[in-house]
């Protein structure tokens, strides 16, 4: 079992990589096609602000939570480097539960008010808002899901 769960997690990973390329192509291309019109036709293209802006956001949170090993994140860890292995296992315990509480407690919150958010639009383009910010609901479960095995491995002693 544990195989095919890290072989459907490697899938998962791969595929969030080629989606978040994907959506890095169509922003560029967005982006080229805006500065074409406005310095060929002088047309400025709003469409392509608001496109770009929407994919970002999408990029941002779906990579961070499929893509981004938590390893690679920014951290401030000056003390937990001169700290001893248990102390440190200790002190990412803690992170975990603190965080994860965090999570979990604003999780609820975080999907209701996307689900809200379907009565508001874009200014543009006229994207329900729910579909632009349901990545985040993505992203906070995912960090869930992520922090579920390595506080299992650390209540259990690993490392």
């Amino acid at each position: 079992m544990p195989n095919k769960l890290a072989g459907a997690a490697r899938l998962l990973r791969r595929g969030a990589e080629f989606f978040c390329a994907l959506l890095f192509a169509l922003v560029f291309a967005a982006f080229c096609y805006k500065i074409v019109r406005r310095y060929a036709a002088g047309d400025a293209v709003a469409w392509a602000d608001e496109l770009s802006v929407v994919l970002f956001i999408w990029i941002i949170f779906i990579a961070n939570a499929f893509v981004v090993e938590d390893r690679c994140q920014i951290t401030f860890d000056l003390i937990f480097k001169n700290l001893s292995a248990r102390s440190q296992r200790i002190a990412e315990t803690a992170r975990i539960i603190l965080v994860g509480g965090i999570f979990l407690a604003a999780l609820p919150g975080a999907v209701d008010y996307t689900l809200f958010l379907w009565r508001e639009r874009t200014p543009v383009m006229l994207w329900r808002l729910d579909y632009v910010y349901a990545c985040f609901a993505v992203f906070m479960a995912a960090v869930l899901v992520r922090m579920g095995p390595r506080l299992f491995t650390l209540l259990r002693g690993g490392a």
